[in-house]
């Protein structure tokens, strides 16, 4: 599988969400904010400054997902990613 030009595949994180003062909050809450956690599965041939393997937070109204090899698998633009850590 080799995505192209600008075009990335990322899996989904699902992650715990702890505020400062130890509290967790709801699945609910954290399905409330506007960007969403990802791994860096594949970056497209055009796609200079994401790598595999990436962690990188993405507009979660962006992209949409598929079936690849029986794993869910979410395909986003470049232009939607906002950070990388």
């Amino acid at each position: 599988m080799k995505p192209i030009n600008k075009y990335i595949l990322v899996s989904k994180i699902d992650e715990e969400v702890k505020t400062s003062s130890g509290l967790l909050l709801s699945a609910e809450d954290v399905e409330g904010f506007r960007y969403r956690k990802a791994e860096v599965i594949k970056p497209g041939t055009e796609v200079k400054d994401i790598n595999q393997g990436d962690i990188i937070y993405y507009d979660k109204r962006s992209g949409y997902t598929m079936l690849i090899d029986d794993s869910p698998v979410t395909v986003i633009l470049e232009r939607d990613v906002v950070v990388v850590l």
